[in-house]
């Protein structure tokens, strides 16, 4: 069985074998991860919005009085 020399550690490459922090496009375990990095961005960005005063839900809504 042969095993492949990488610079990576053991962890890194537990999914498919590739650097779990690699932009590939498809269907693959590293667009979960970065799927869910860009989700973190973006909720973050839009709670920084609201604090700002920009709110389009709350305005909406019209959850304060």
């Amino acid at each position: 069985m042969e095993t492949k020399s990488t610079n990576l550690p053991p962890v890194a490459t537990a999914y498919n074998g590739k650097d779990r922090n690699a932009f590939l496009f498809g269907f693959n375990p590293q667009a979960e991860l970065w799927n869910g990095r860009l989700a973190m961005i973006g909720f973050l960005a839009y709670l920084l919005w609201d604090l700002a005063g920009y709110s389009v839900v709350r305005n909406v809504l019209h959850l304060v009085g």
